[in-house]
């Protein structure tokens, strides 16, 4: 796979990943609960940048992680068989996205089990400190893992081929598009629009971004496939 396809398979892994909607439920839950408890806009501003920050931090450690175990494992070369894997991953995480990413009902709940929703929502409930918001961050990412696994493989995979710097360049991209829906949401709070209006927005969408998700993560399975499963097999079918 060369520079341009990987780098492009790089930034499709993280609009995907973008697209993923509990870190945005959150921080419009922290915000709203901030602005109801008649916390000062300075300190509910503080809060929601911590929380960024500890989203982004938790999405690099994510891909770093895996961009660590790939050459461990695989070495230079990355097998026919570990991109089979992603691809089947992204395929069916895809018709998971479709069938049950956000619950049959009216509002944005989504898939999670409602005793850890409990959970989630109490915790960002009780959140008083940067420190907090910050730490609520970090889970609200390790919380998706199920579906933030496929893109965040294909974006490692990508890059182990490449120099060290290439590398962490992707890494850099992967984890800027990836944050970049939750940015655009703490920059409309910050800028004084109101949560009812982006709450109503999310909820009269959702359909759209369930689909666009799964359809994203159905499209880049497929063409990861064919541009490196089927055509490594015409590969070695050619020179037998």
């Amino acid at each position: 796979m060369d520079a341009p396809t990987s780098f492009a398979v790089i930034a499709l892994s993280g609009l995907i990943h973008a697209s993923f909607q509990l870190s945005i439920s959150l921080v419009t839950l922290l915000s709203g609960h901030a602005i109801g408890a008649r916390t000062s806009a300075a300190r509910t501003t503080r809060m929601t940048i911590a929380f960024f920050a500890g989203v982004v931090t938790m999405t690099a450690l994510s891909v770093l992680f895996l961009w660590y175990v790939g050459p461990q494992l695989f070495r230079h070369t990355v097998p026919t068989i570990a991109w089979a894997v992603v691809c089947g991953l992204m395929i069916g995480l895809g018709i998971a996205v479709w069938a049950f990413y956000y619950r049959r009902k009216k509002g944005t709940s989504l898939w999670i089990p409602r005793s850890f929703a409990r959970f989630l929502t109490d915790r960002t409930k009780a959140t008083k400190s940067s420190a907090e918001s910050f730490s609520l961050g970090l889970v609200s990412v390790f919380s998706e893992g199920i579906f933030i696994i496929a893109p965040a493989s294909a974006a490692a995979l990508a890059l182990i081929s490449f120099p060290a710097p290439v590398q962490l360049a992707g890494i850099a991209l992967y984890t800027v598009t990836a944050s970049l829906s939750l940015f655009i949401v703490i920059i409309l709070i910050a800028a004084g629009h109101k949560l009812s209006r982006i709450q109503k927005w999310r909820e009269d969408n959702k359909r759209f971004l369930q689909f666009a998700a799964g359809s994203a993560l159905l499209v880049l399975g497929f063409f990861l496939y064919v541009n490196t499963v089927v055509a490594s097999a015409v590969t070695n079918v050619g020179n037998m």
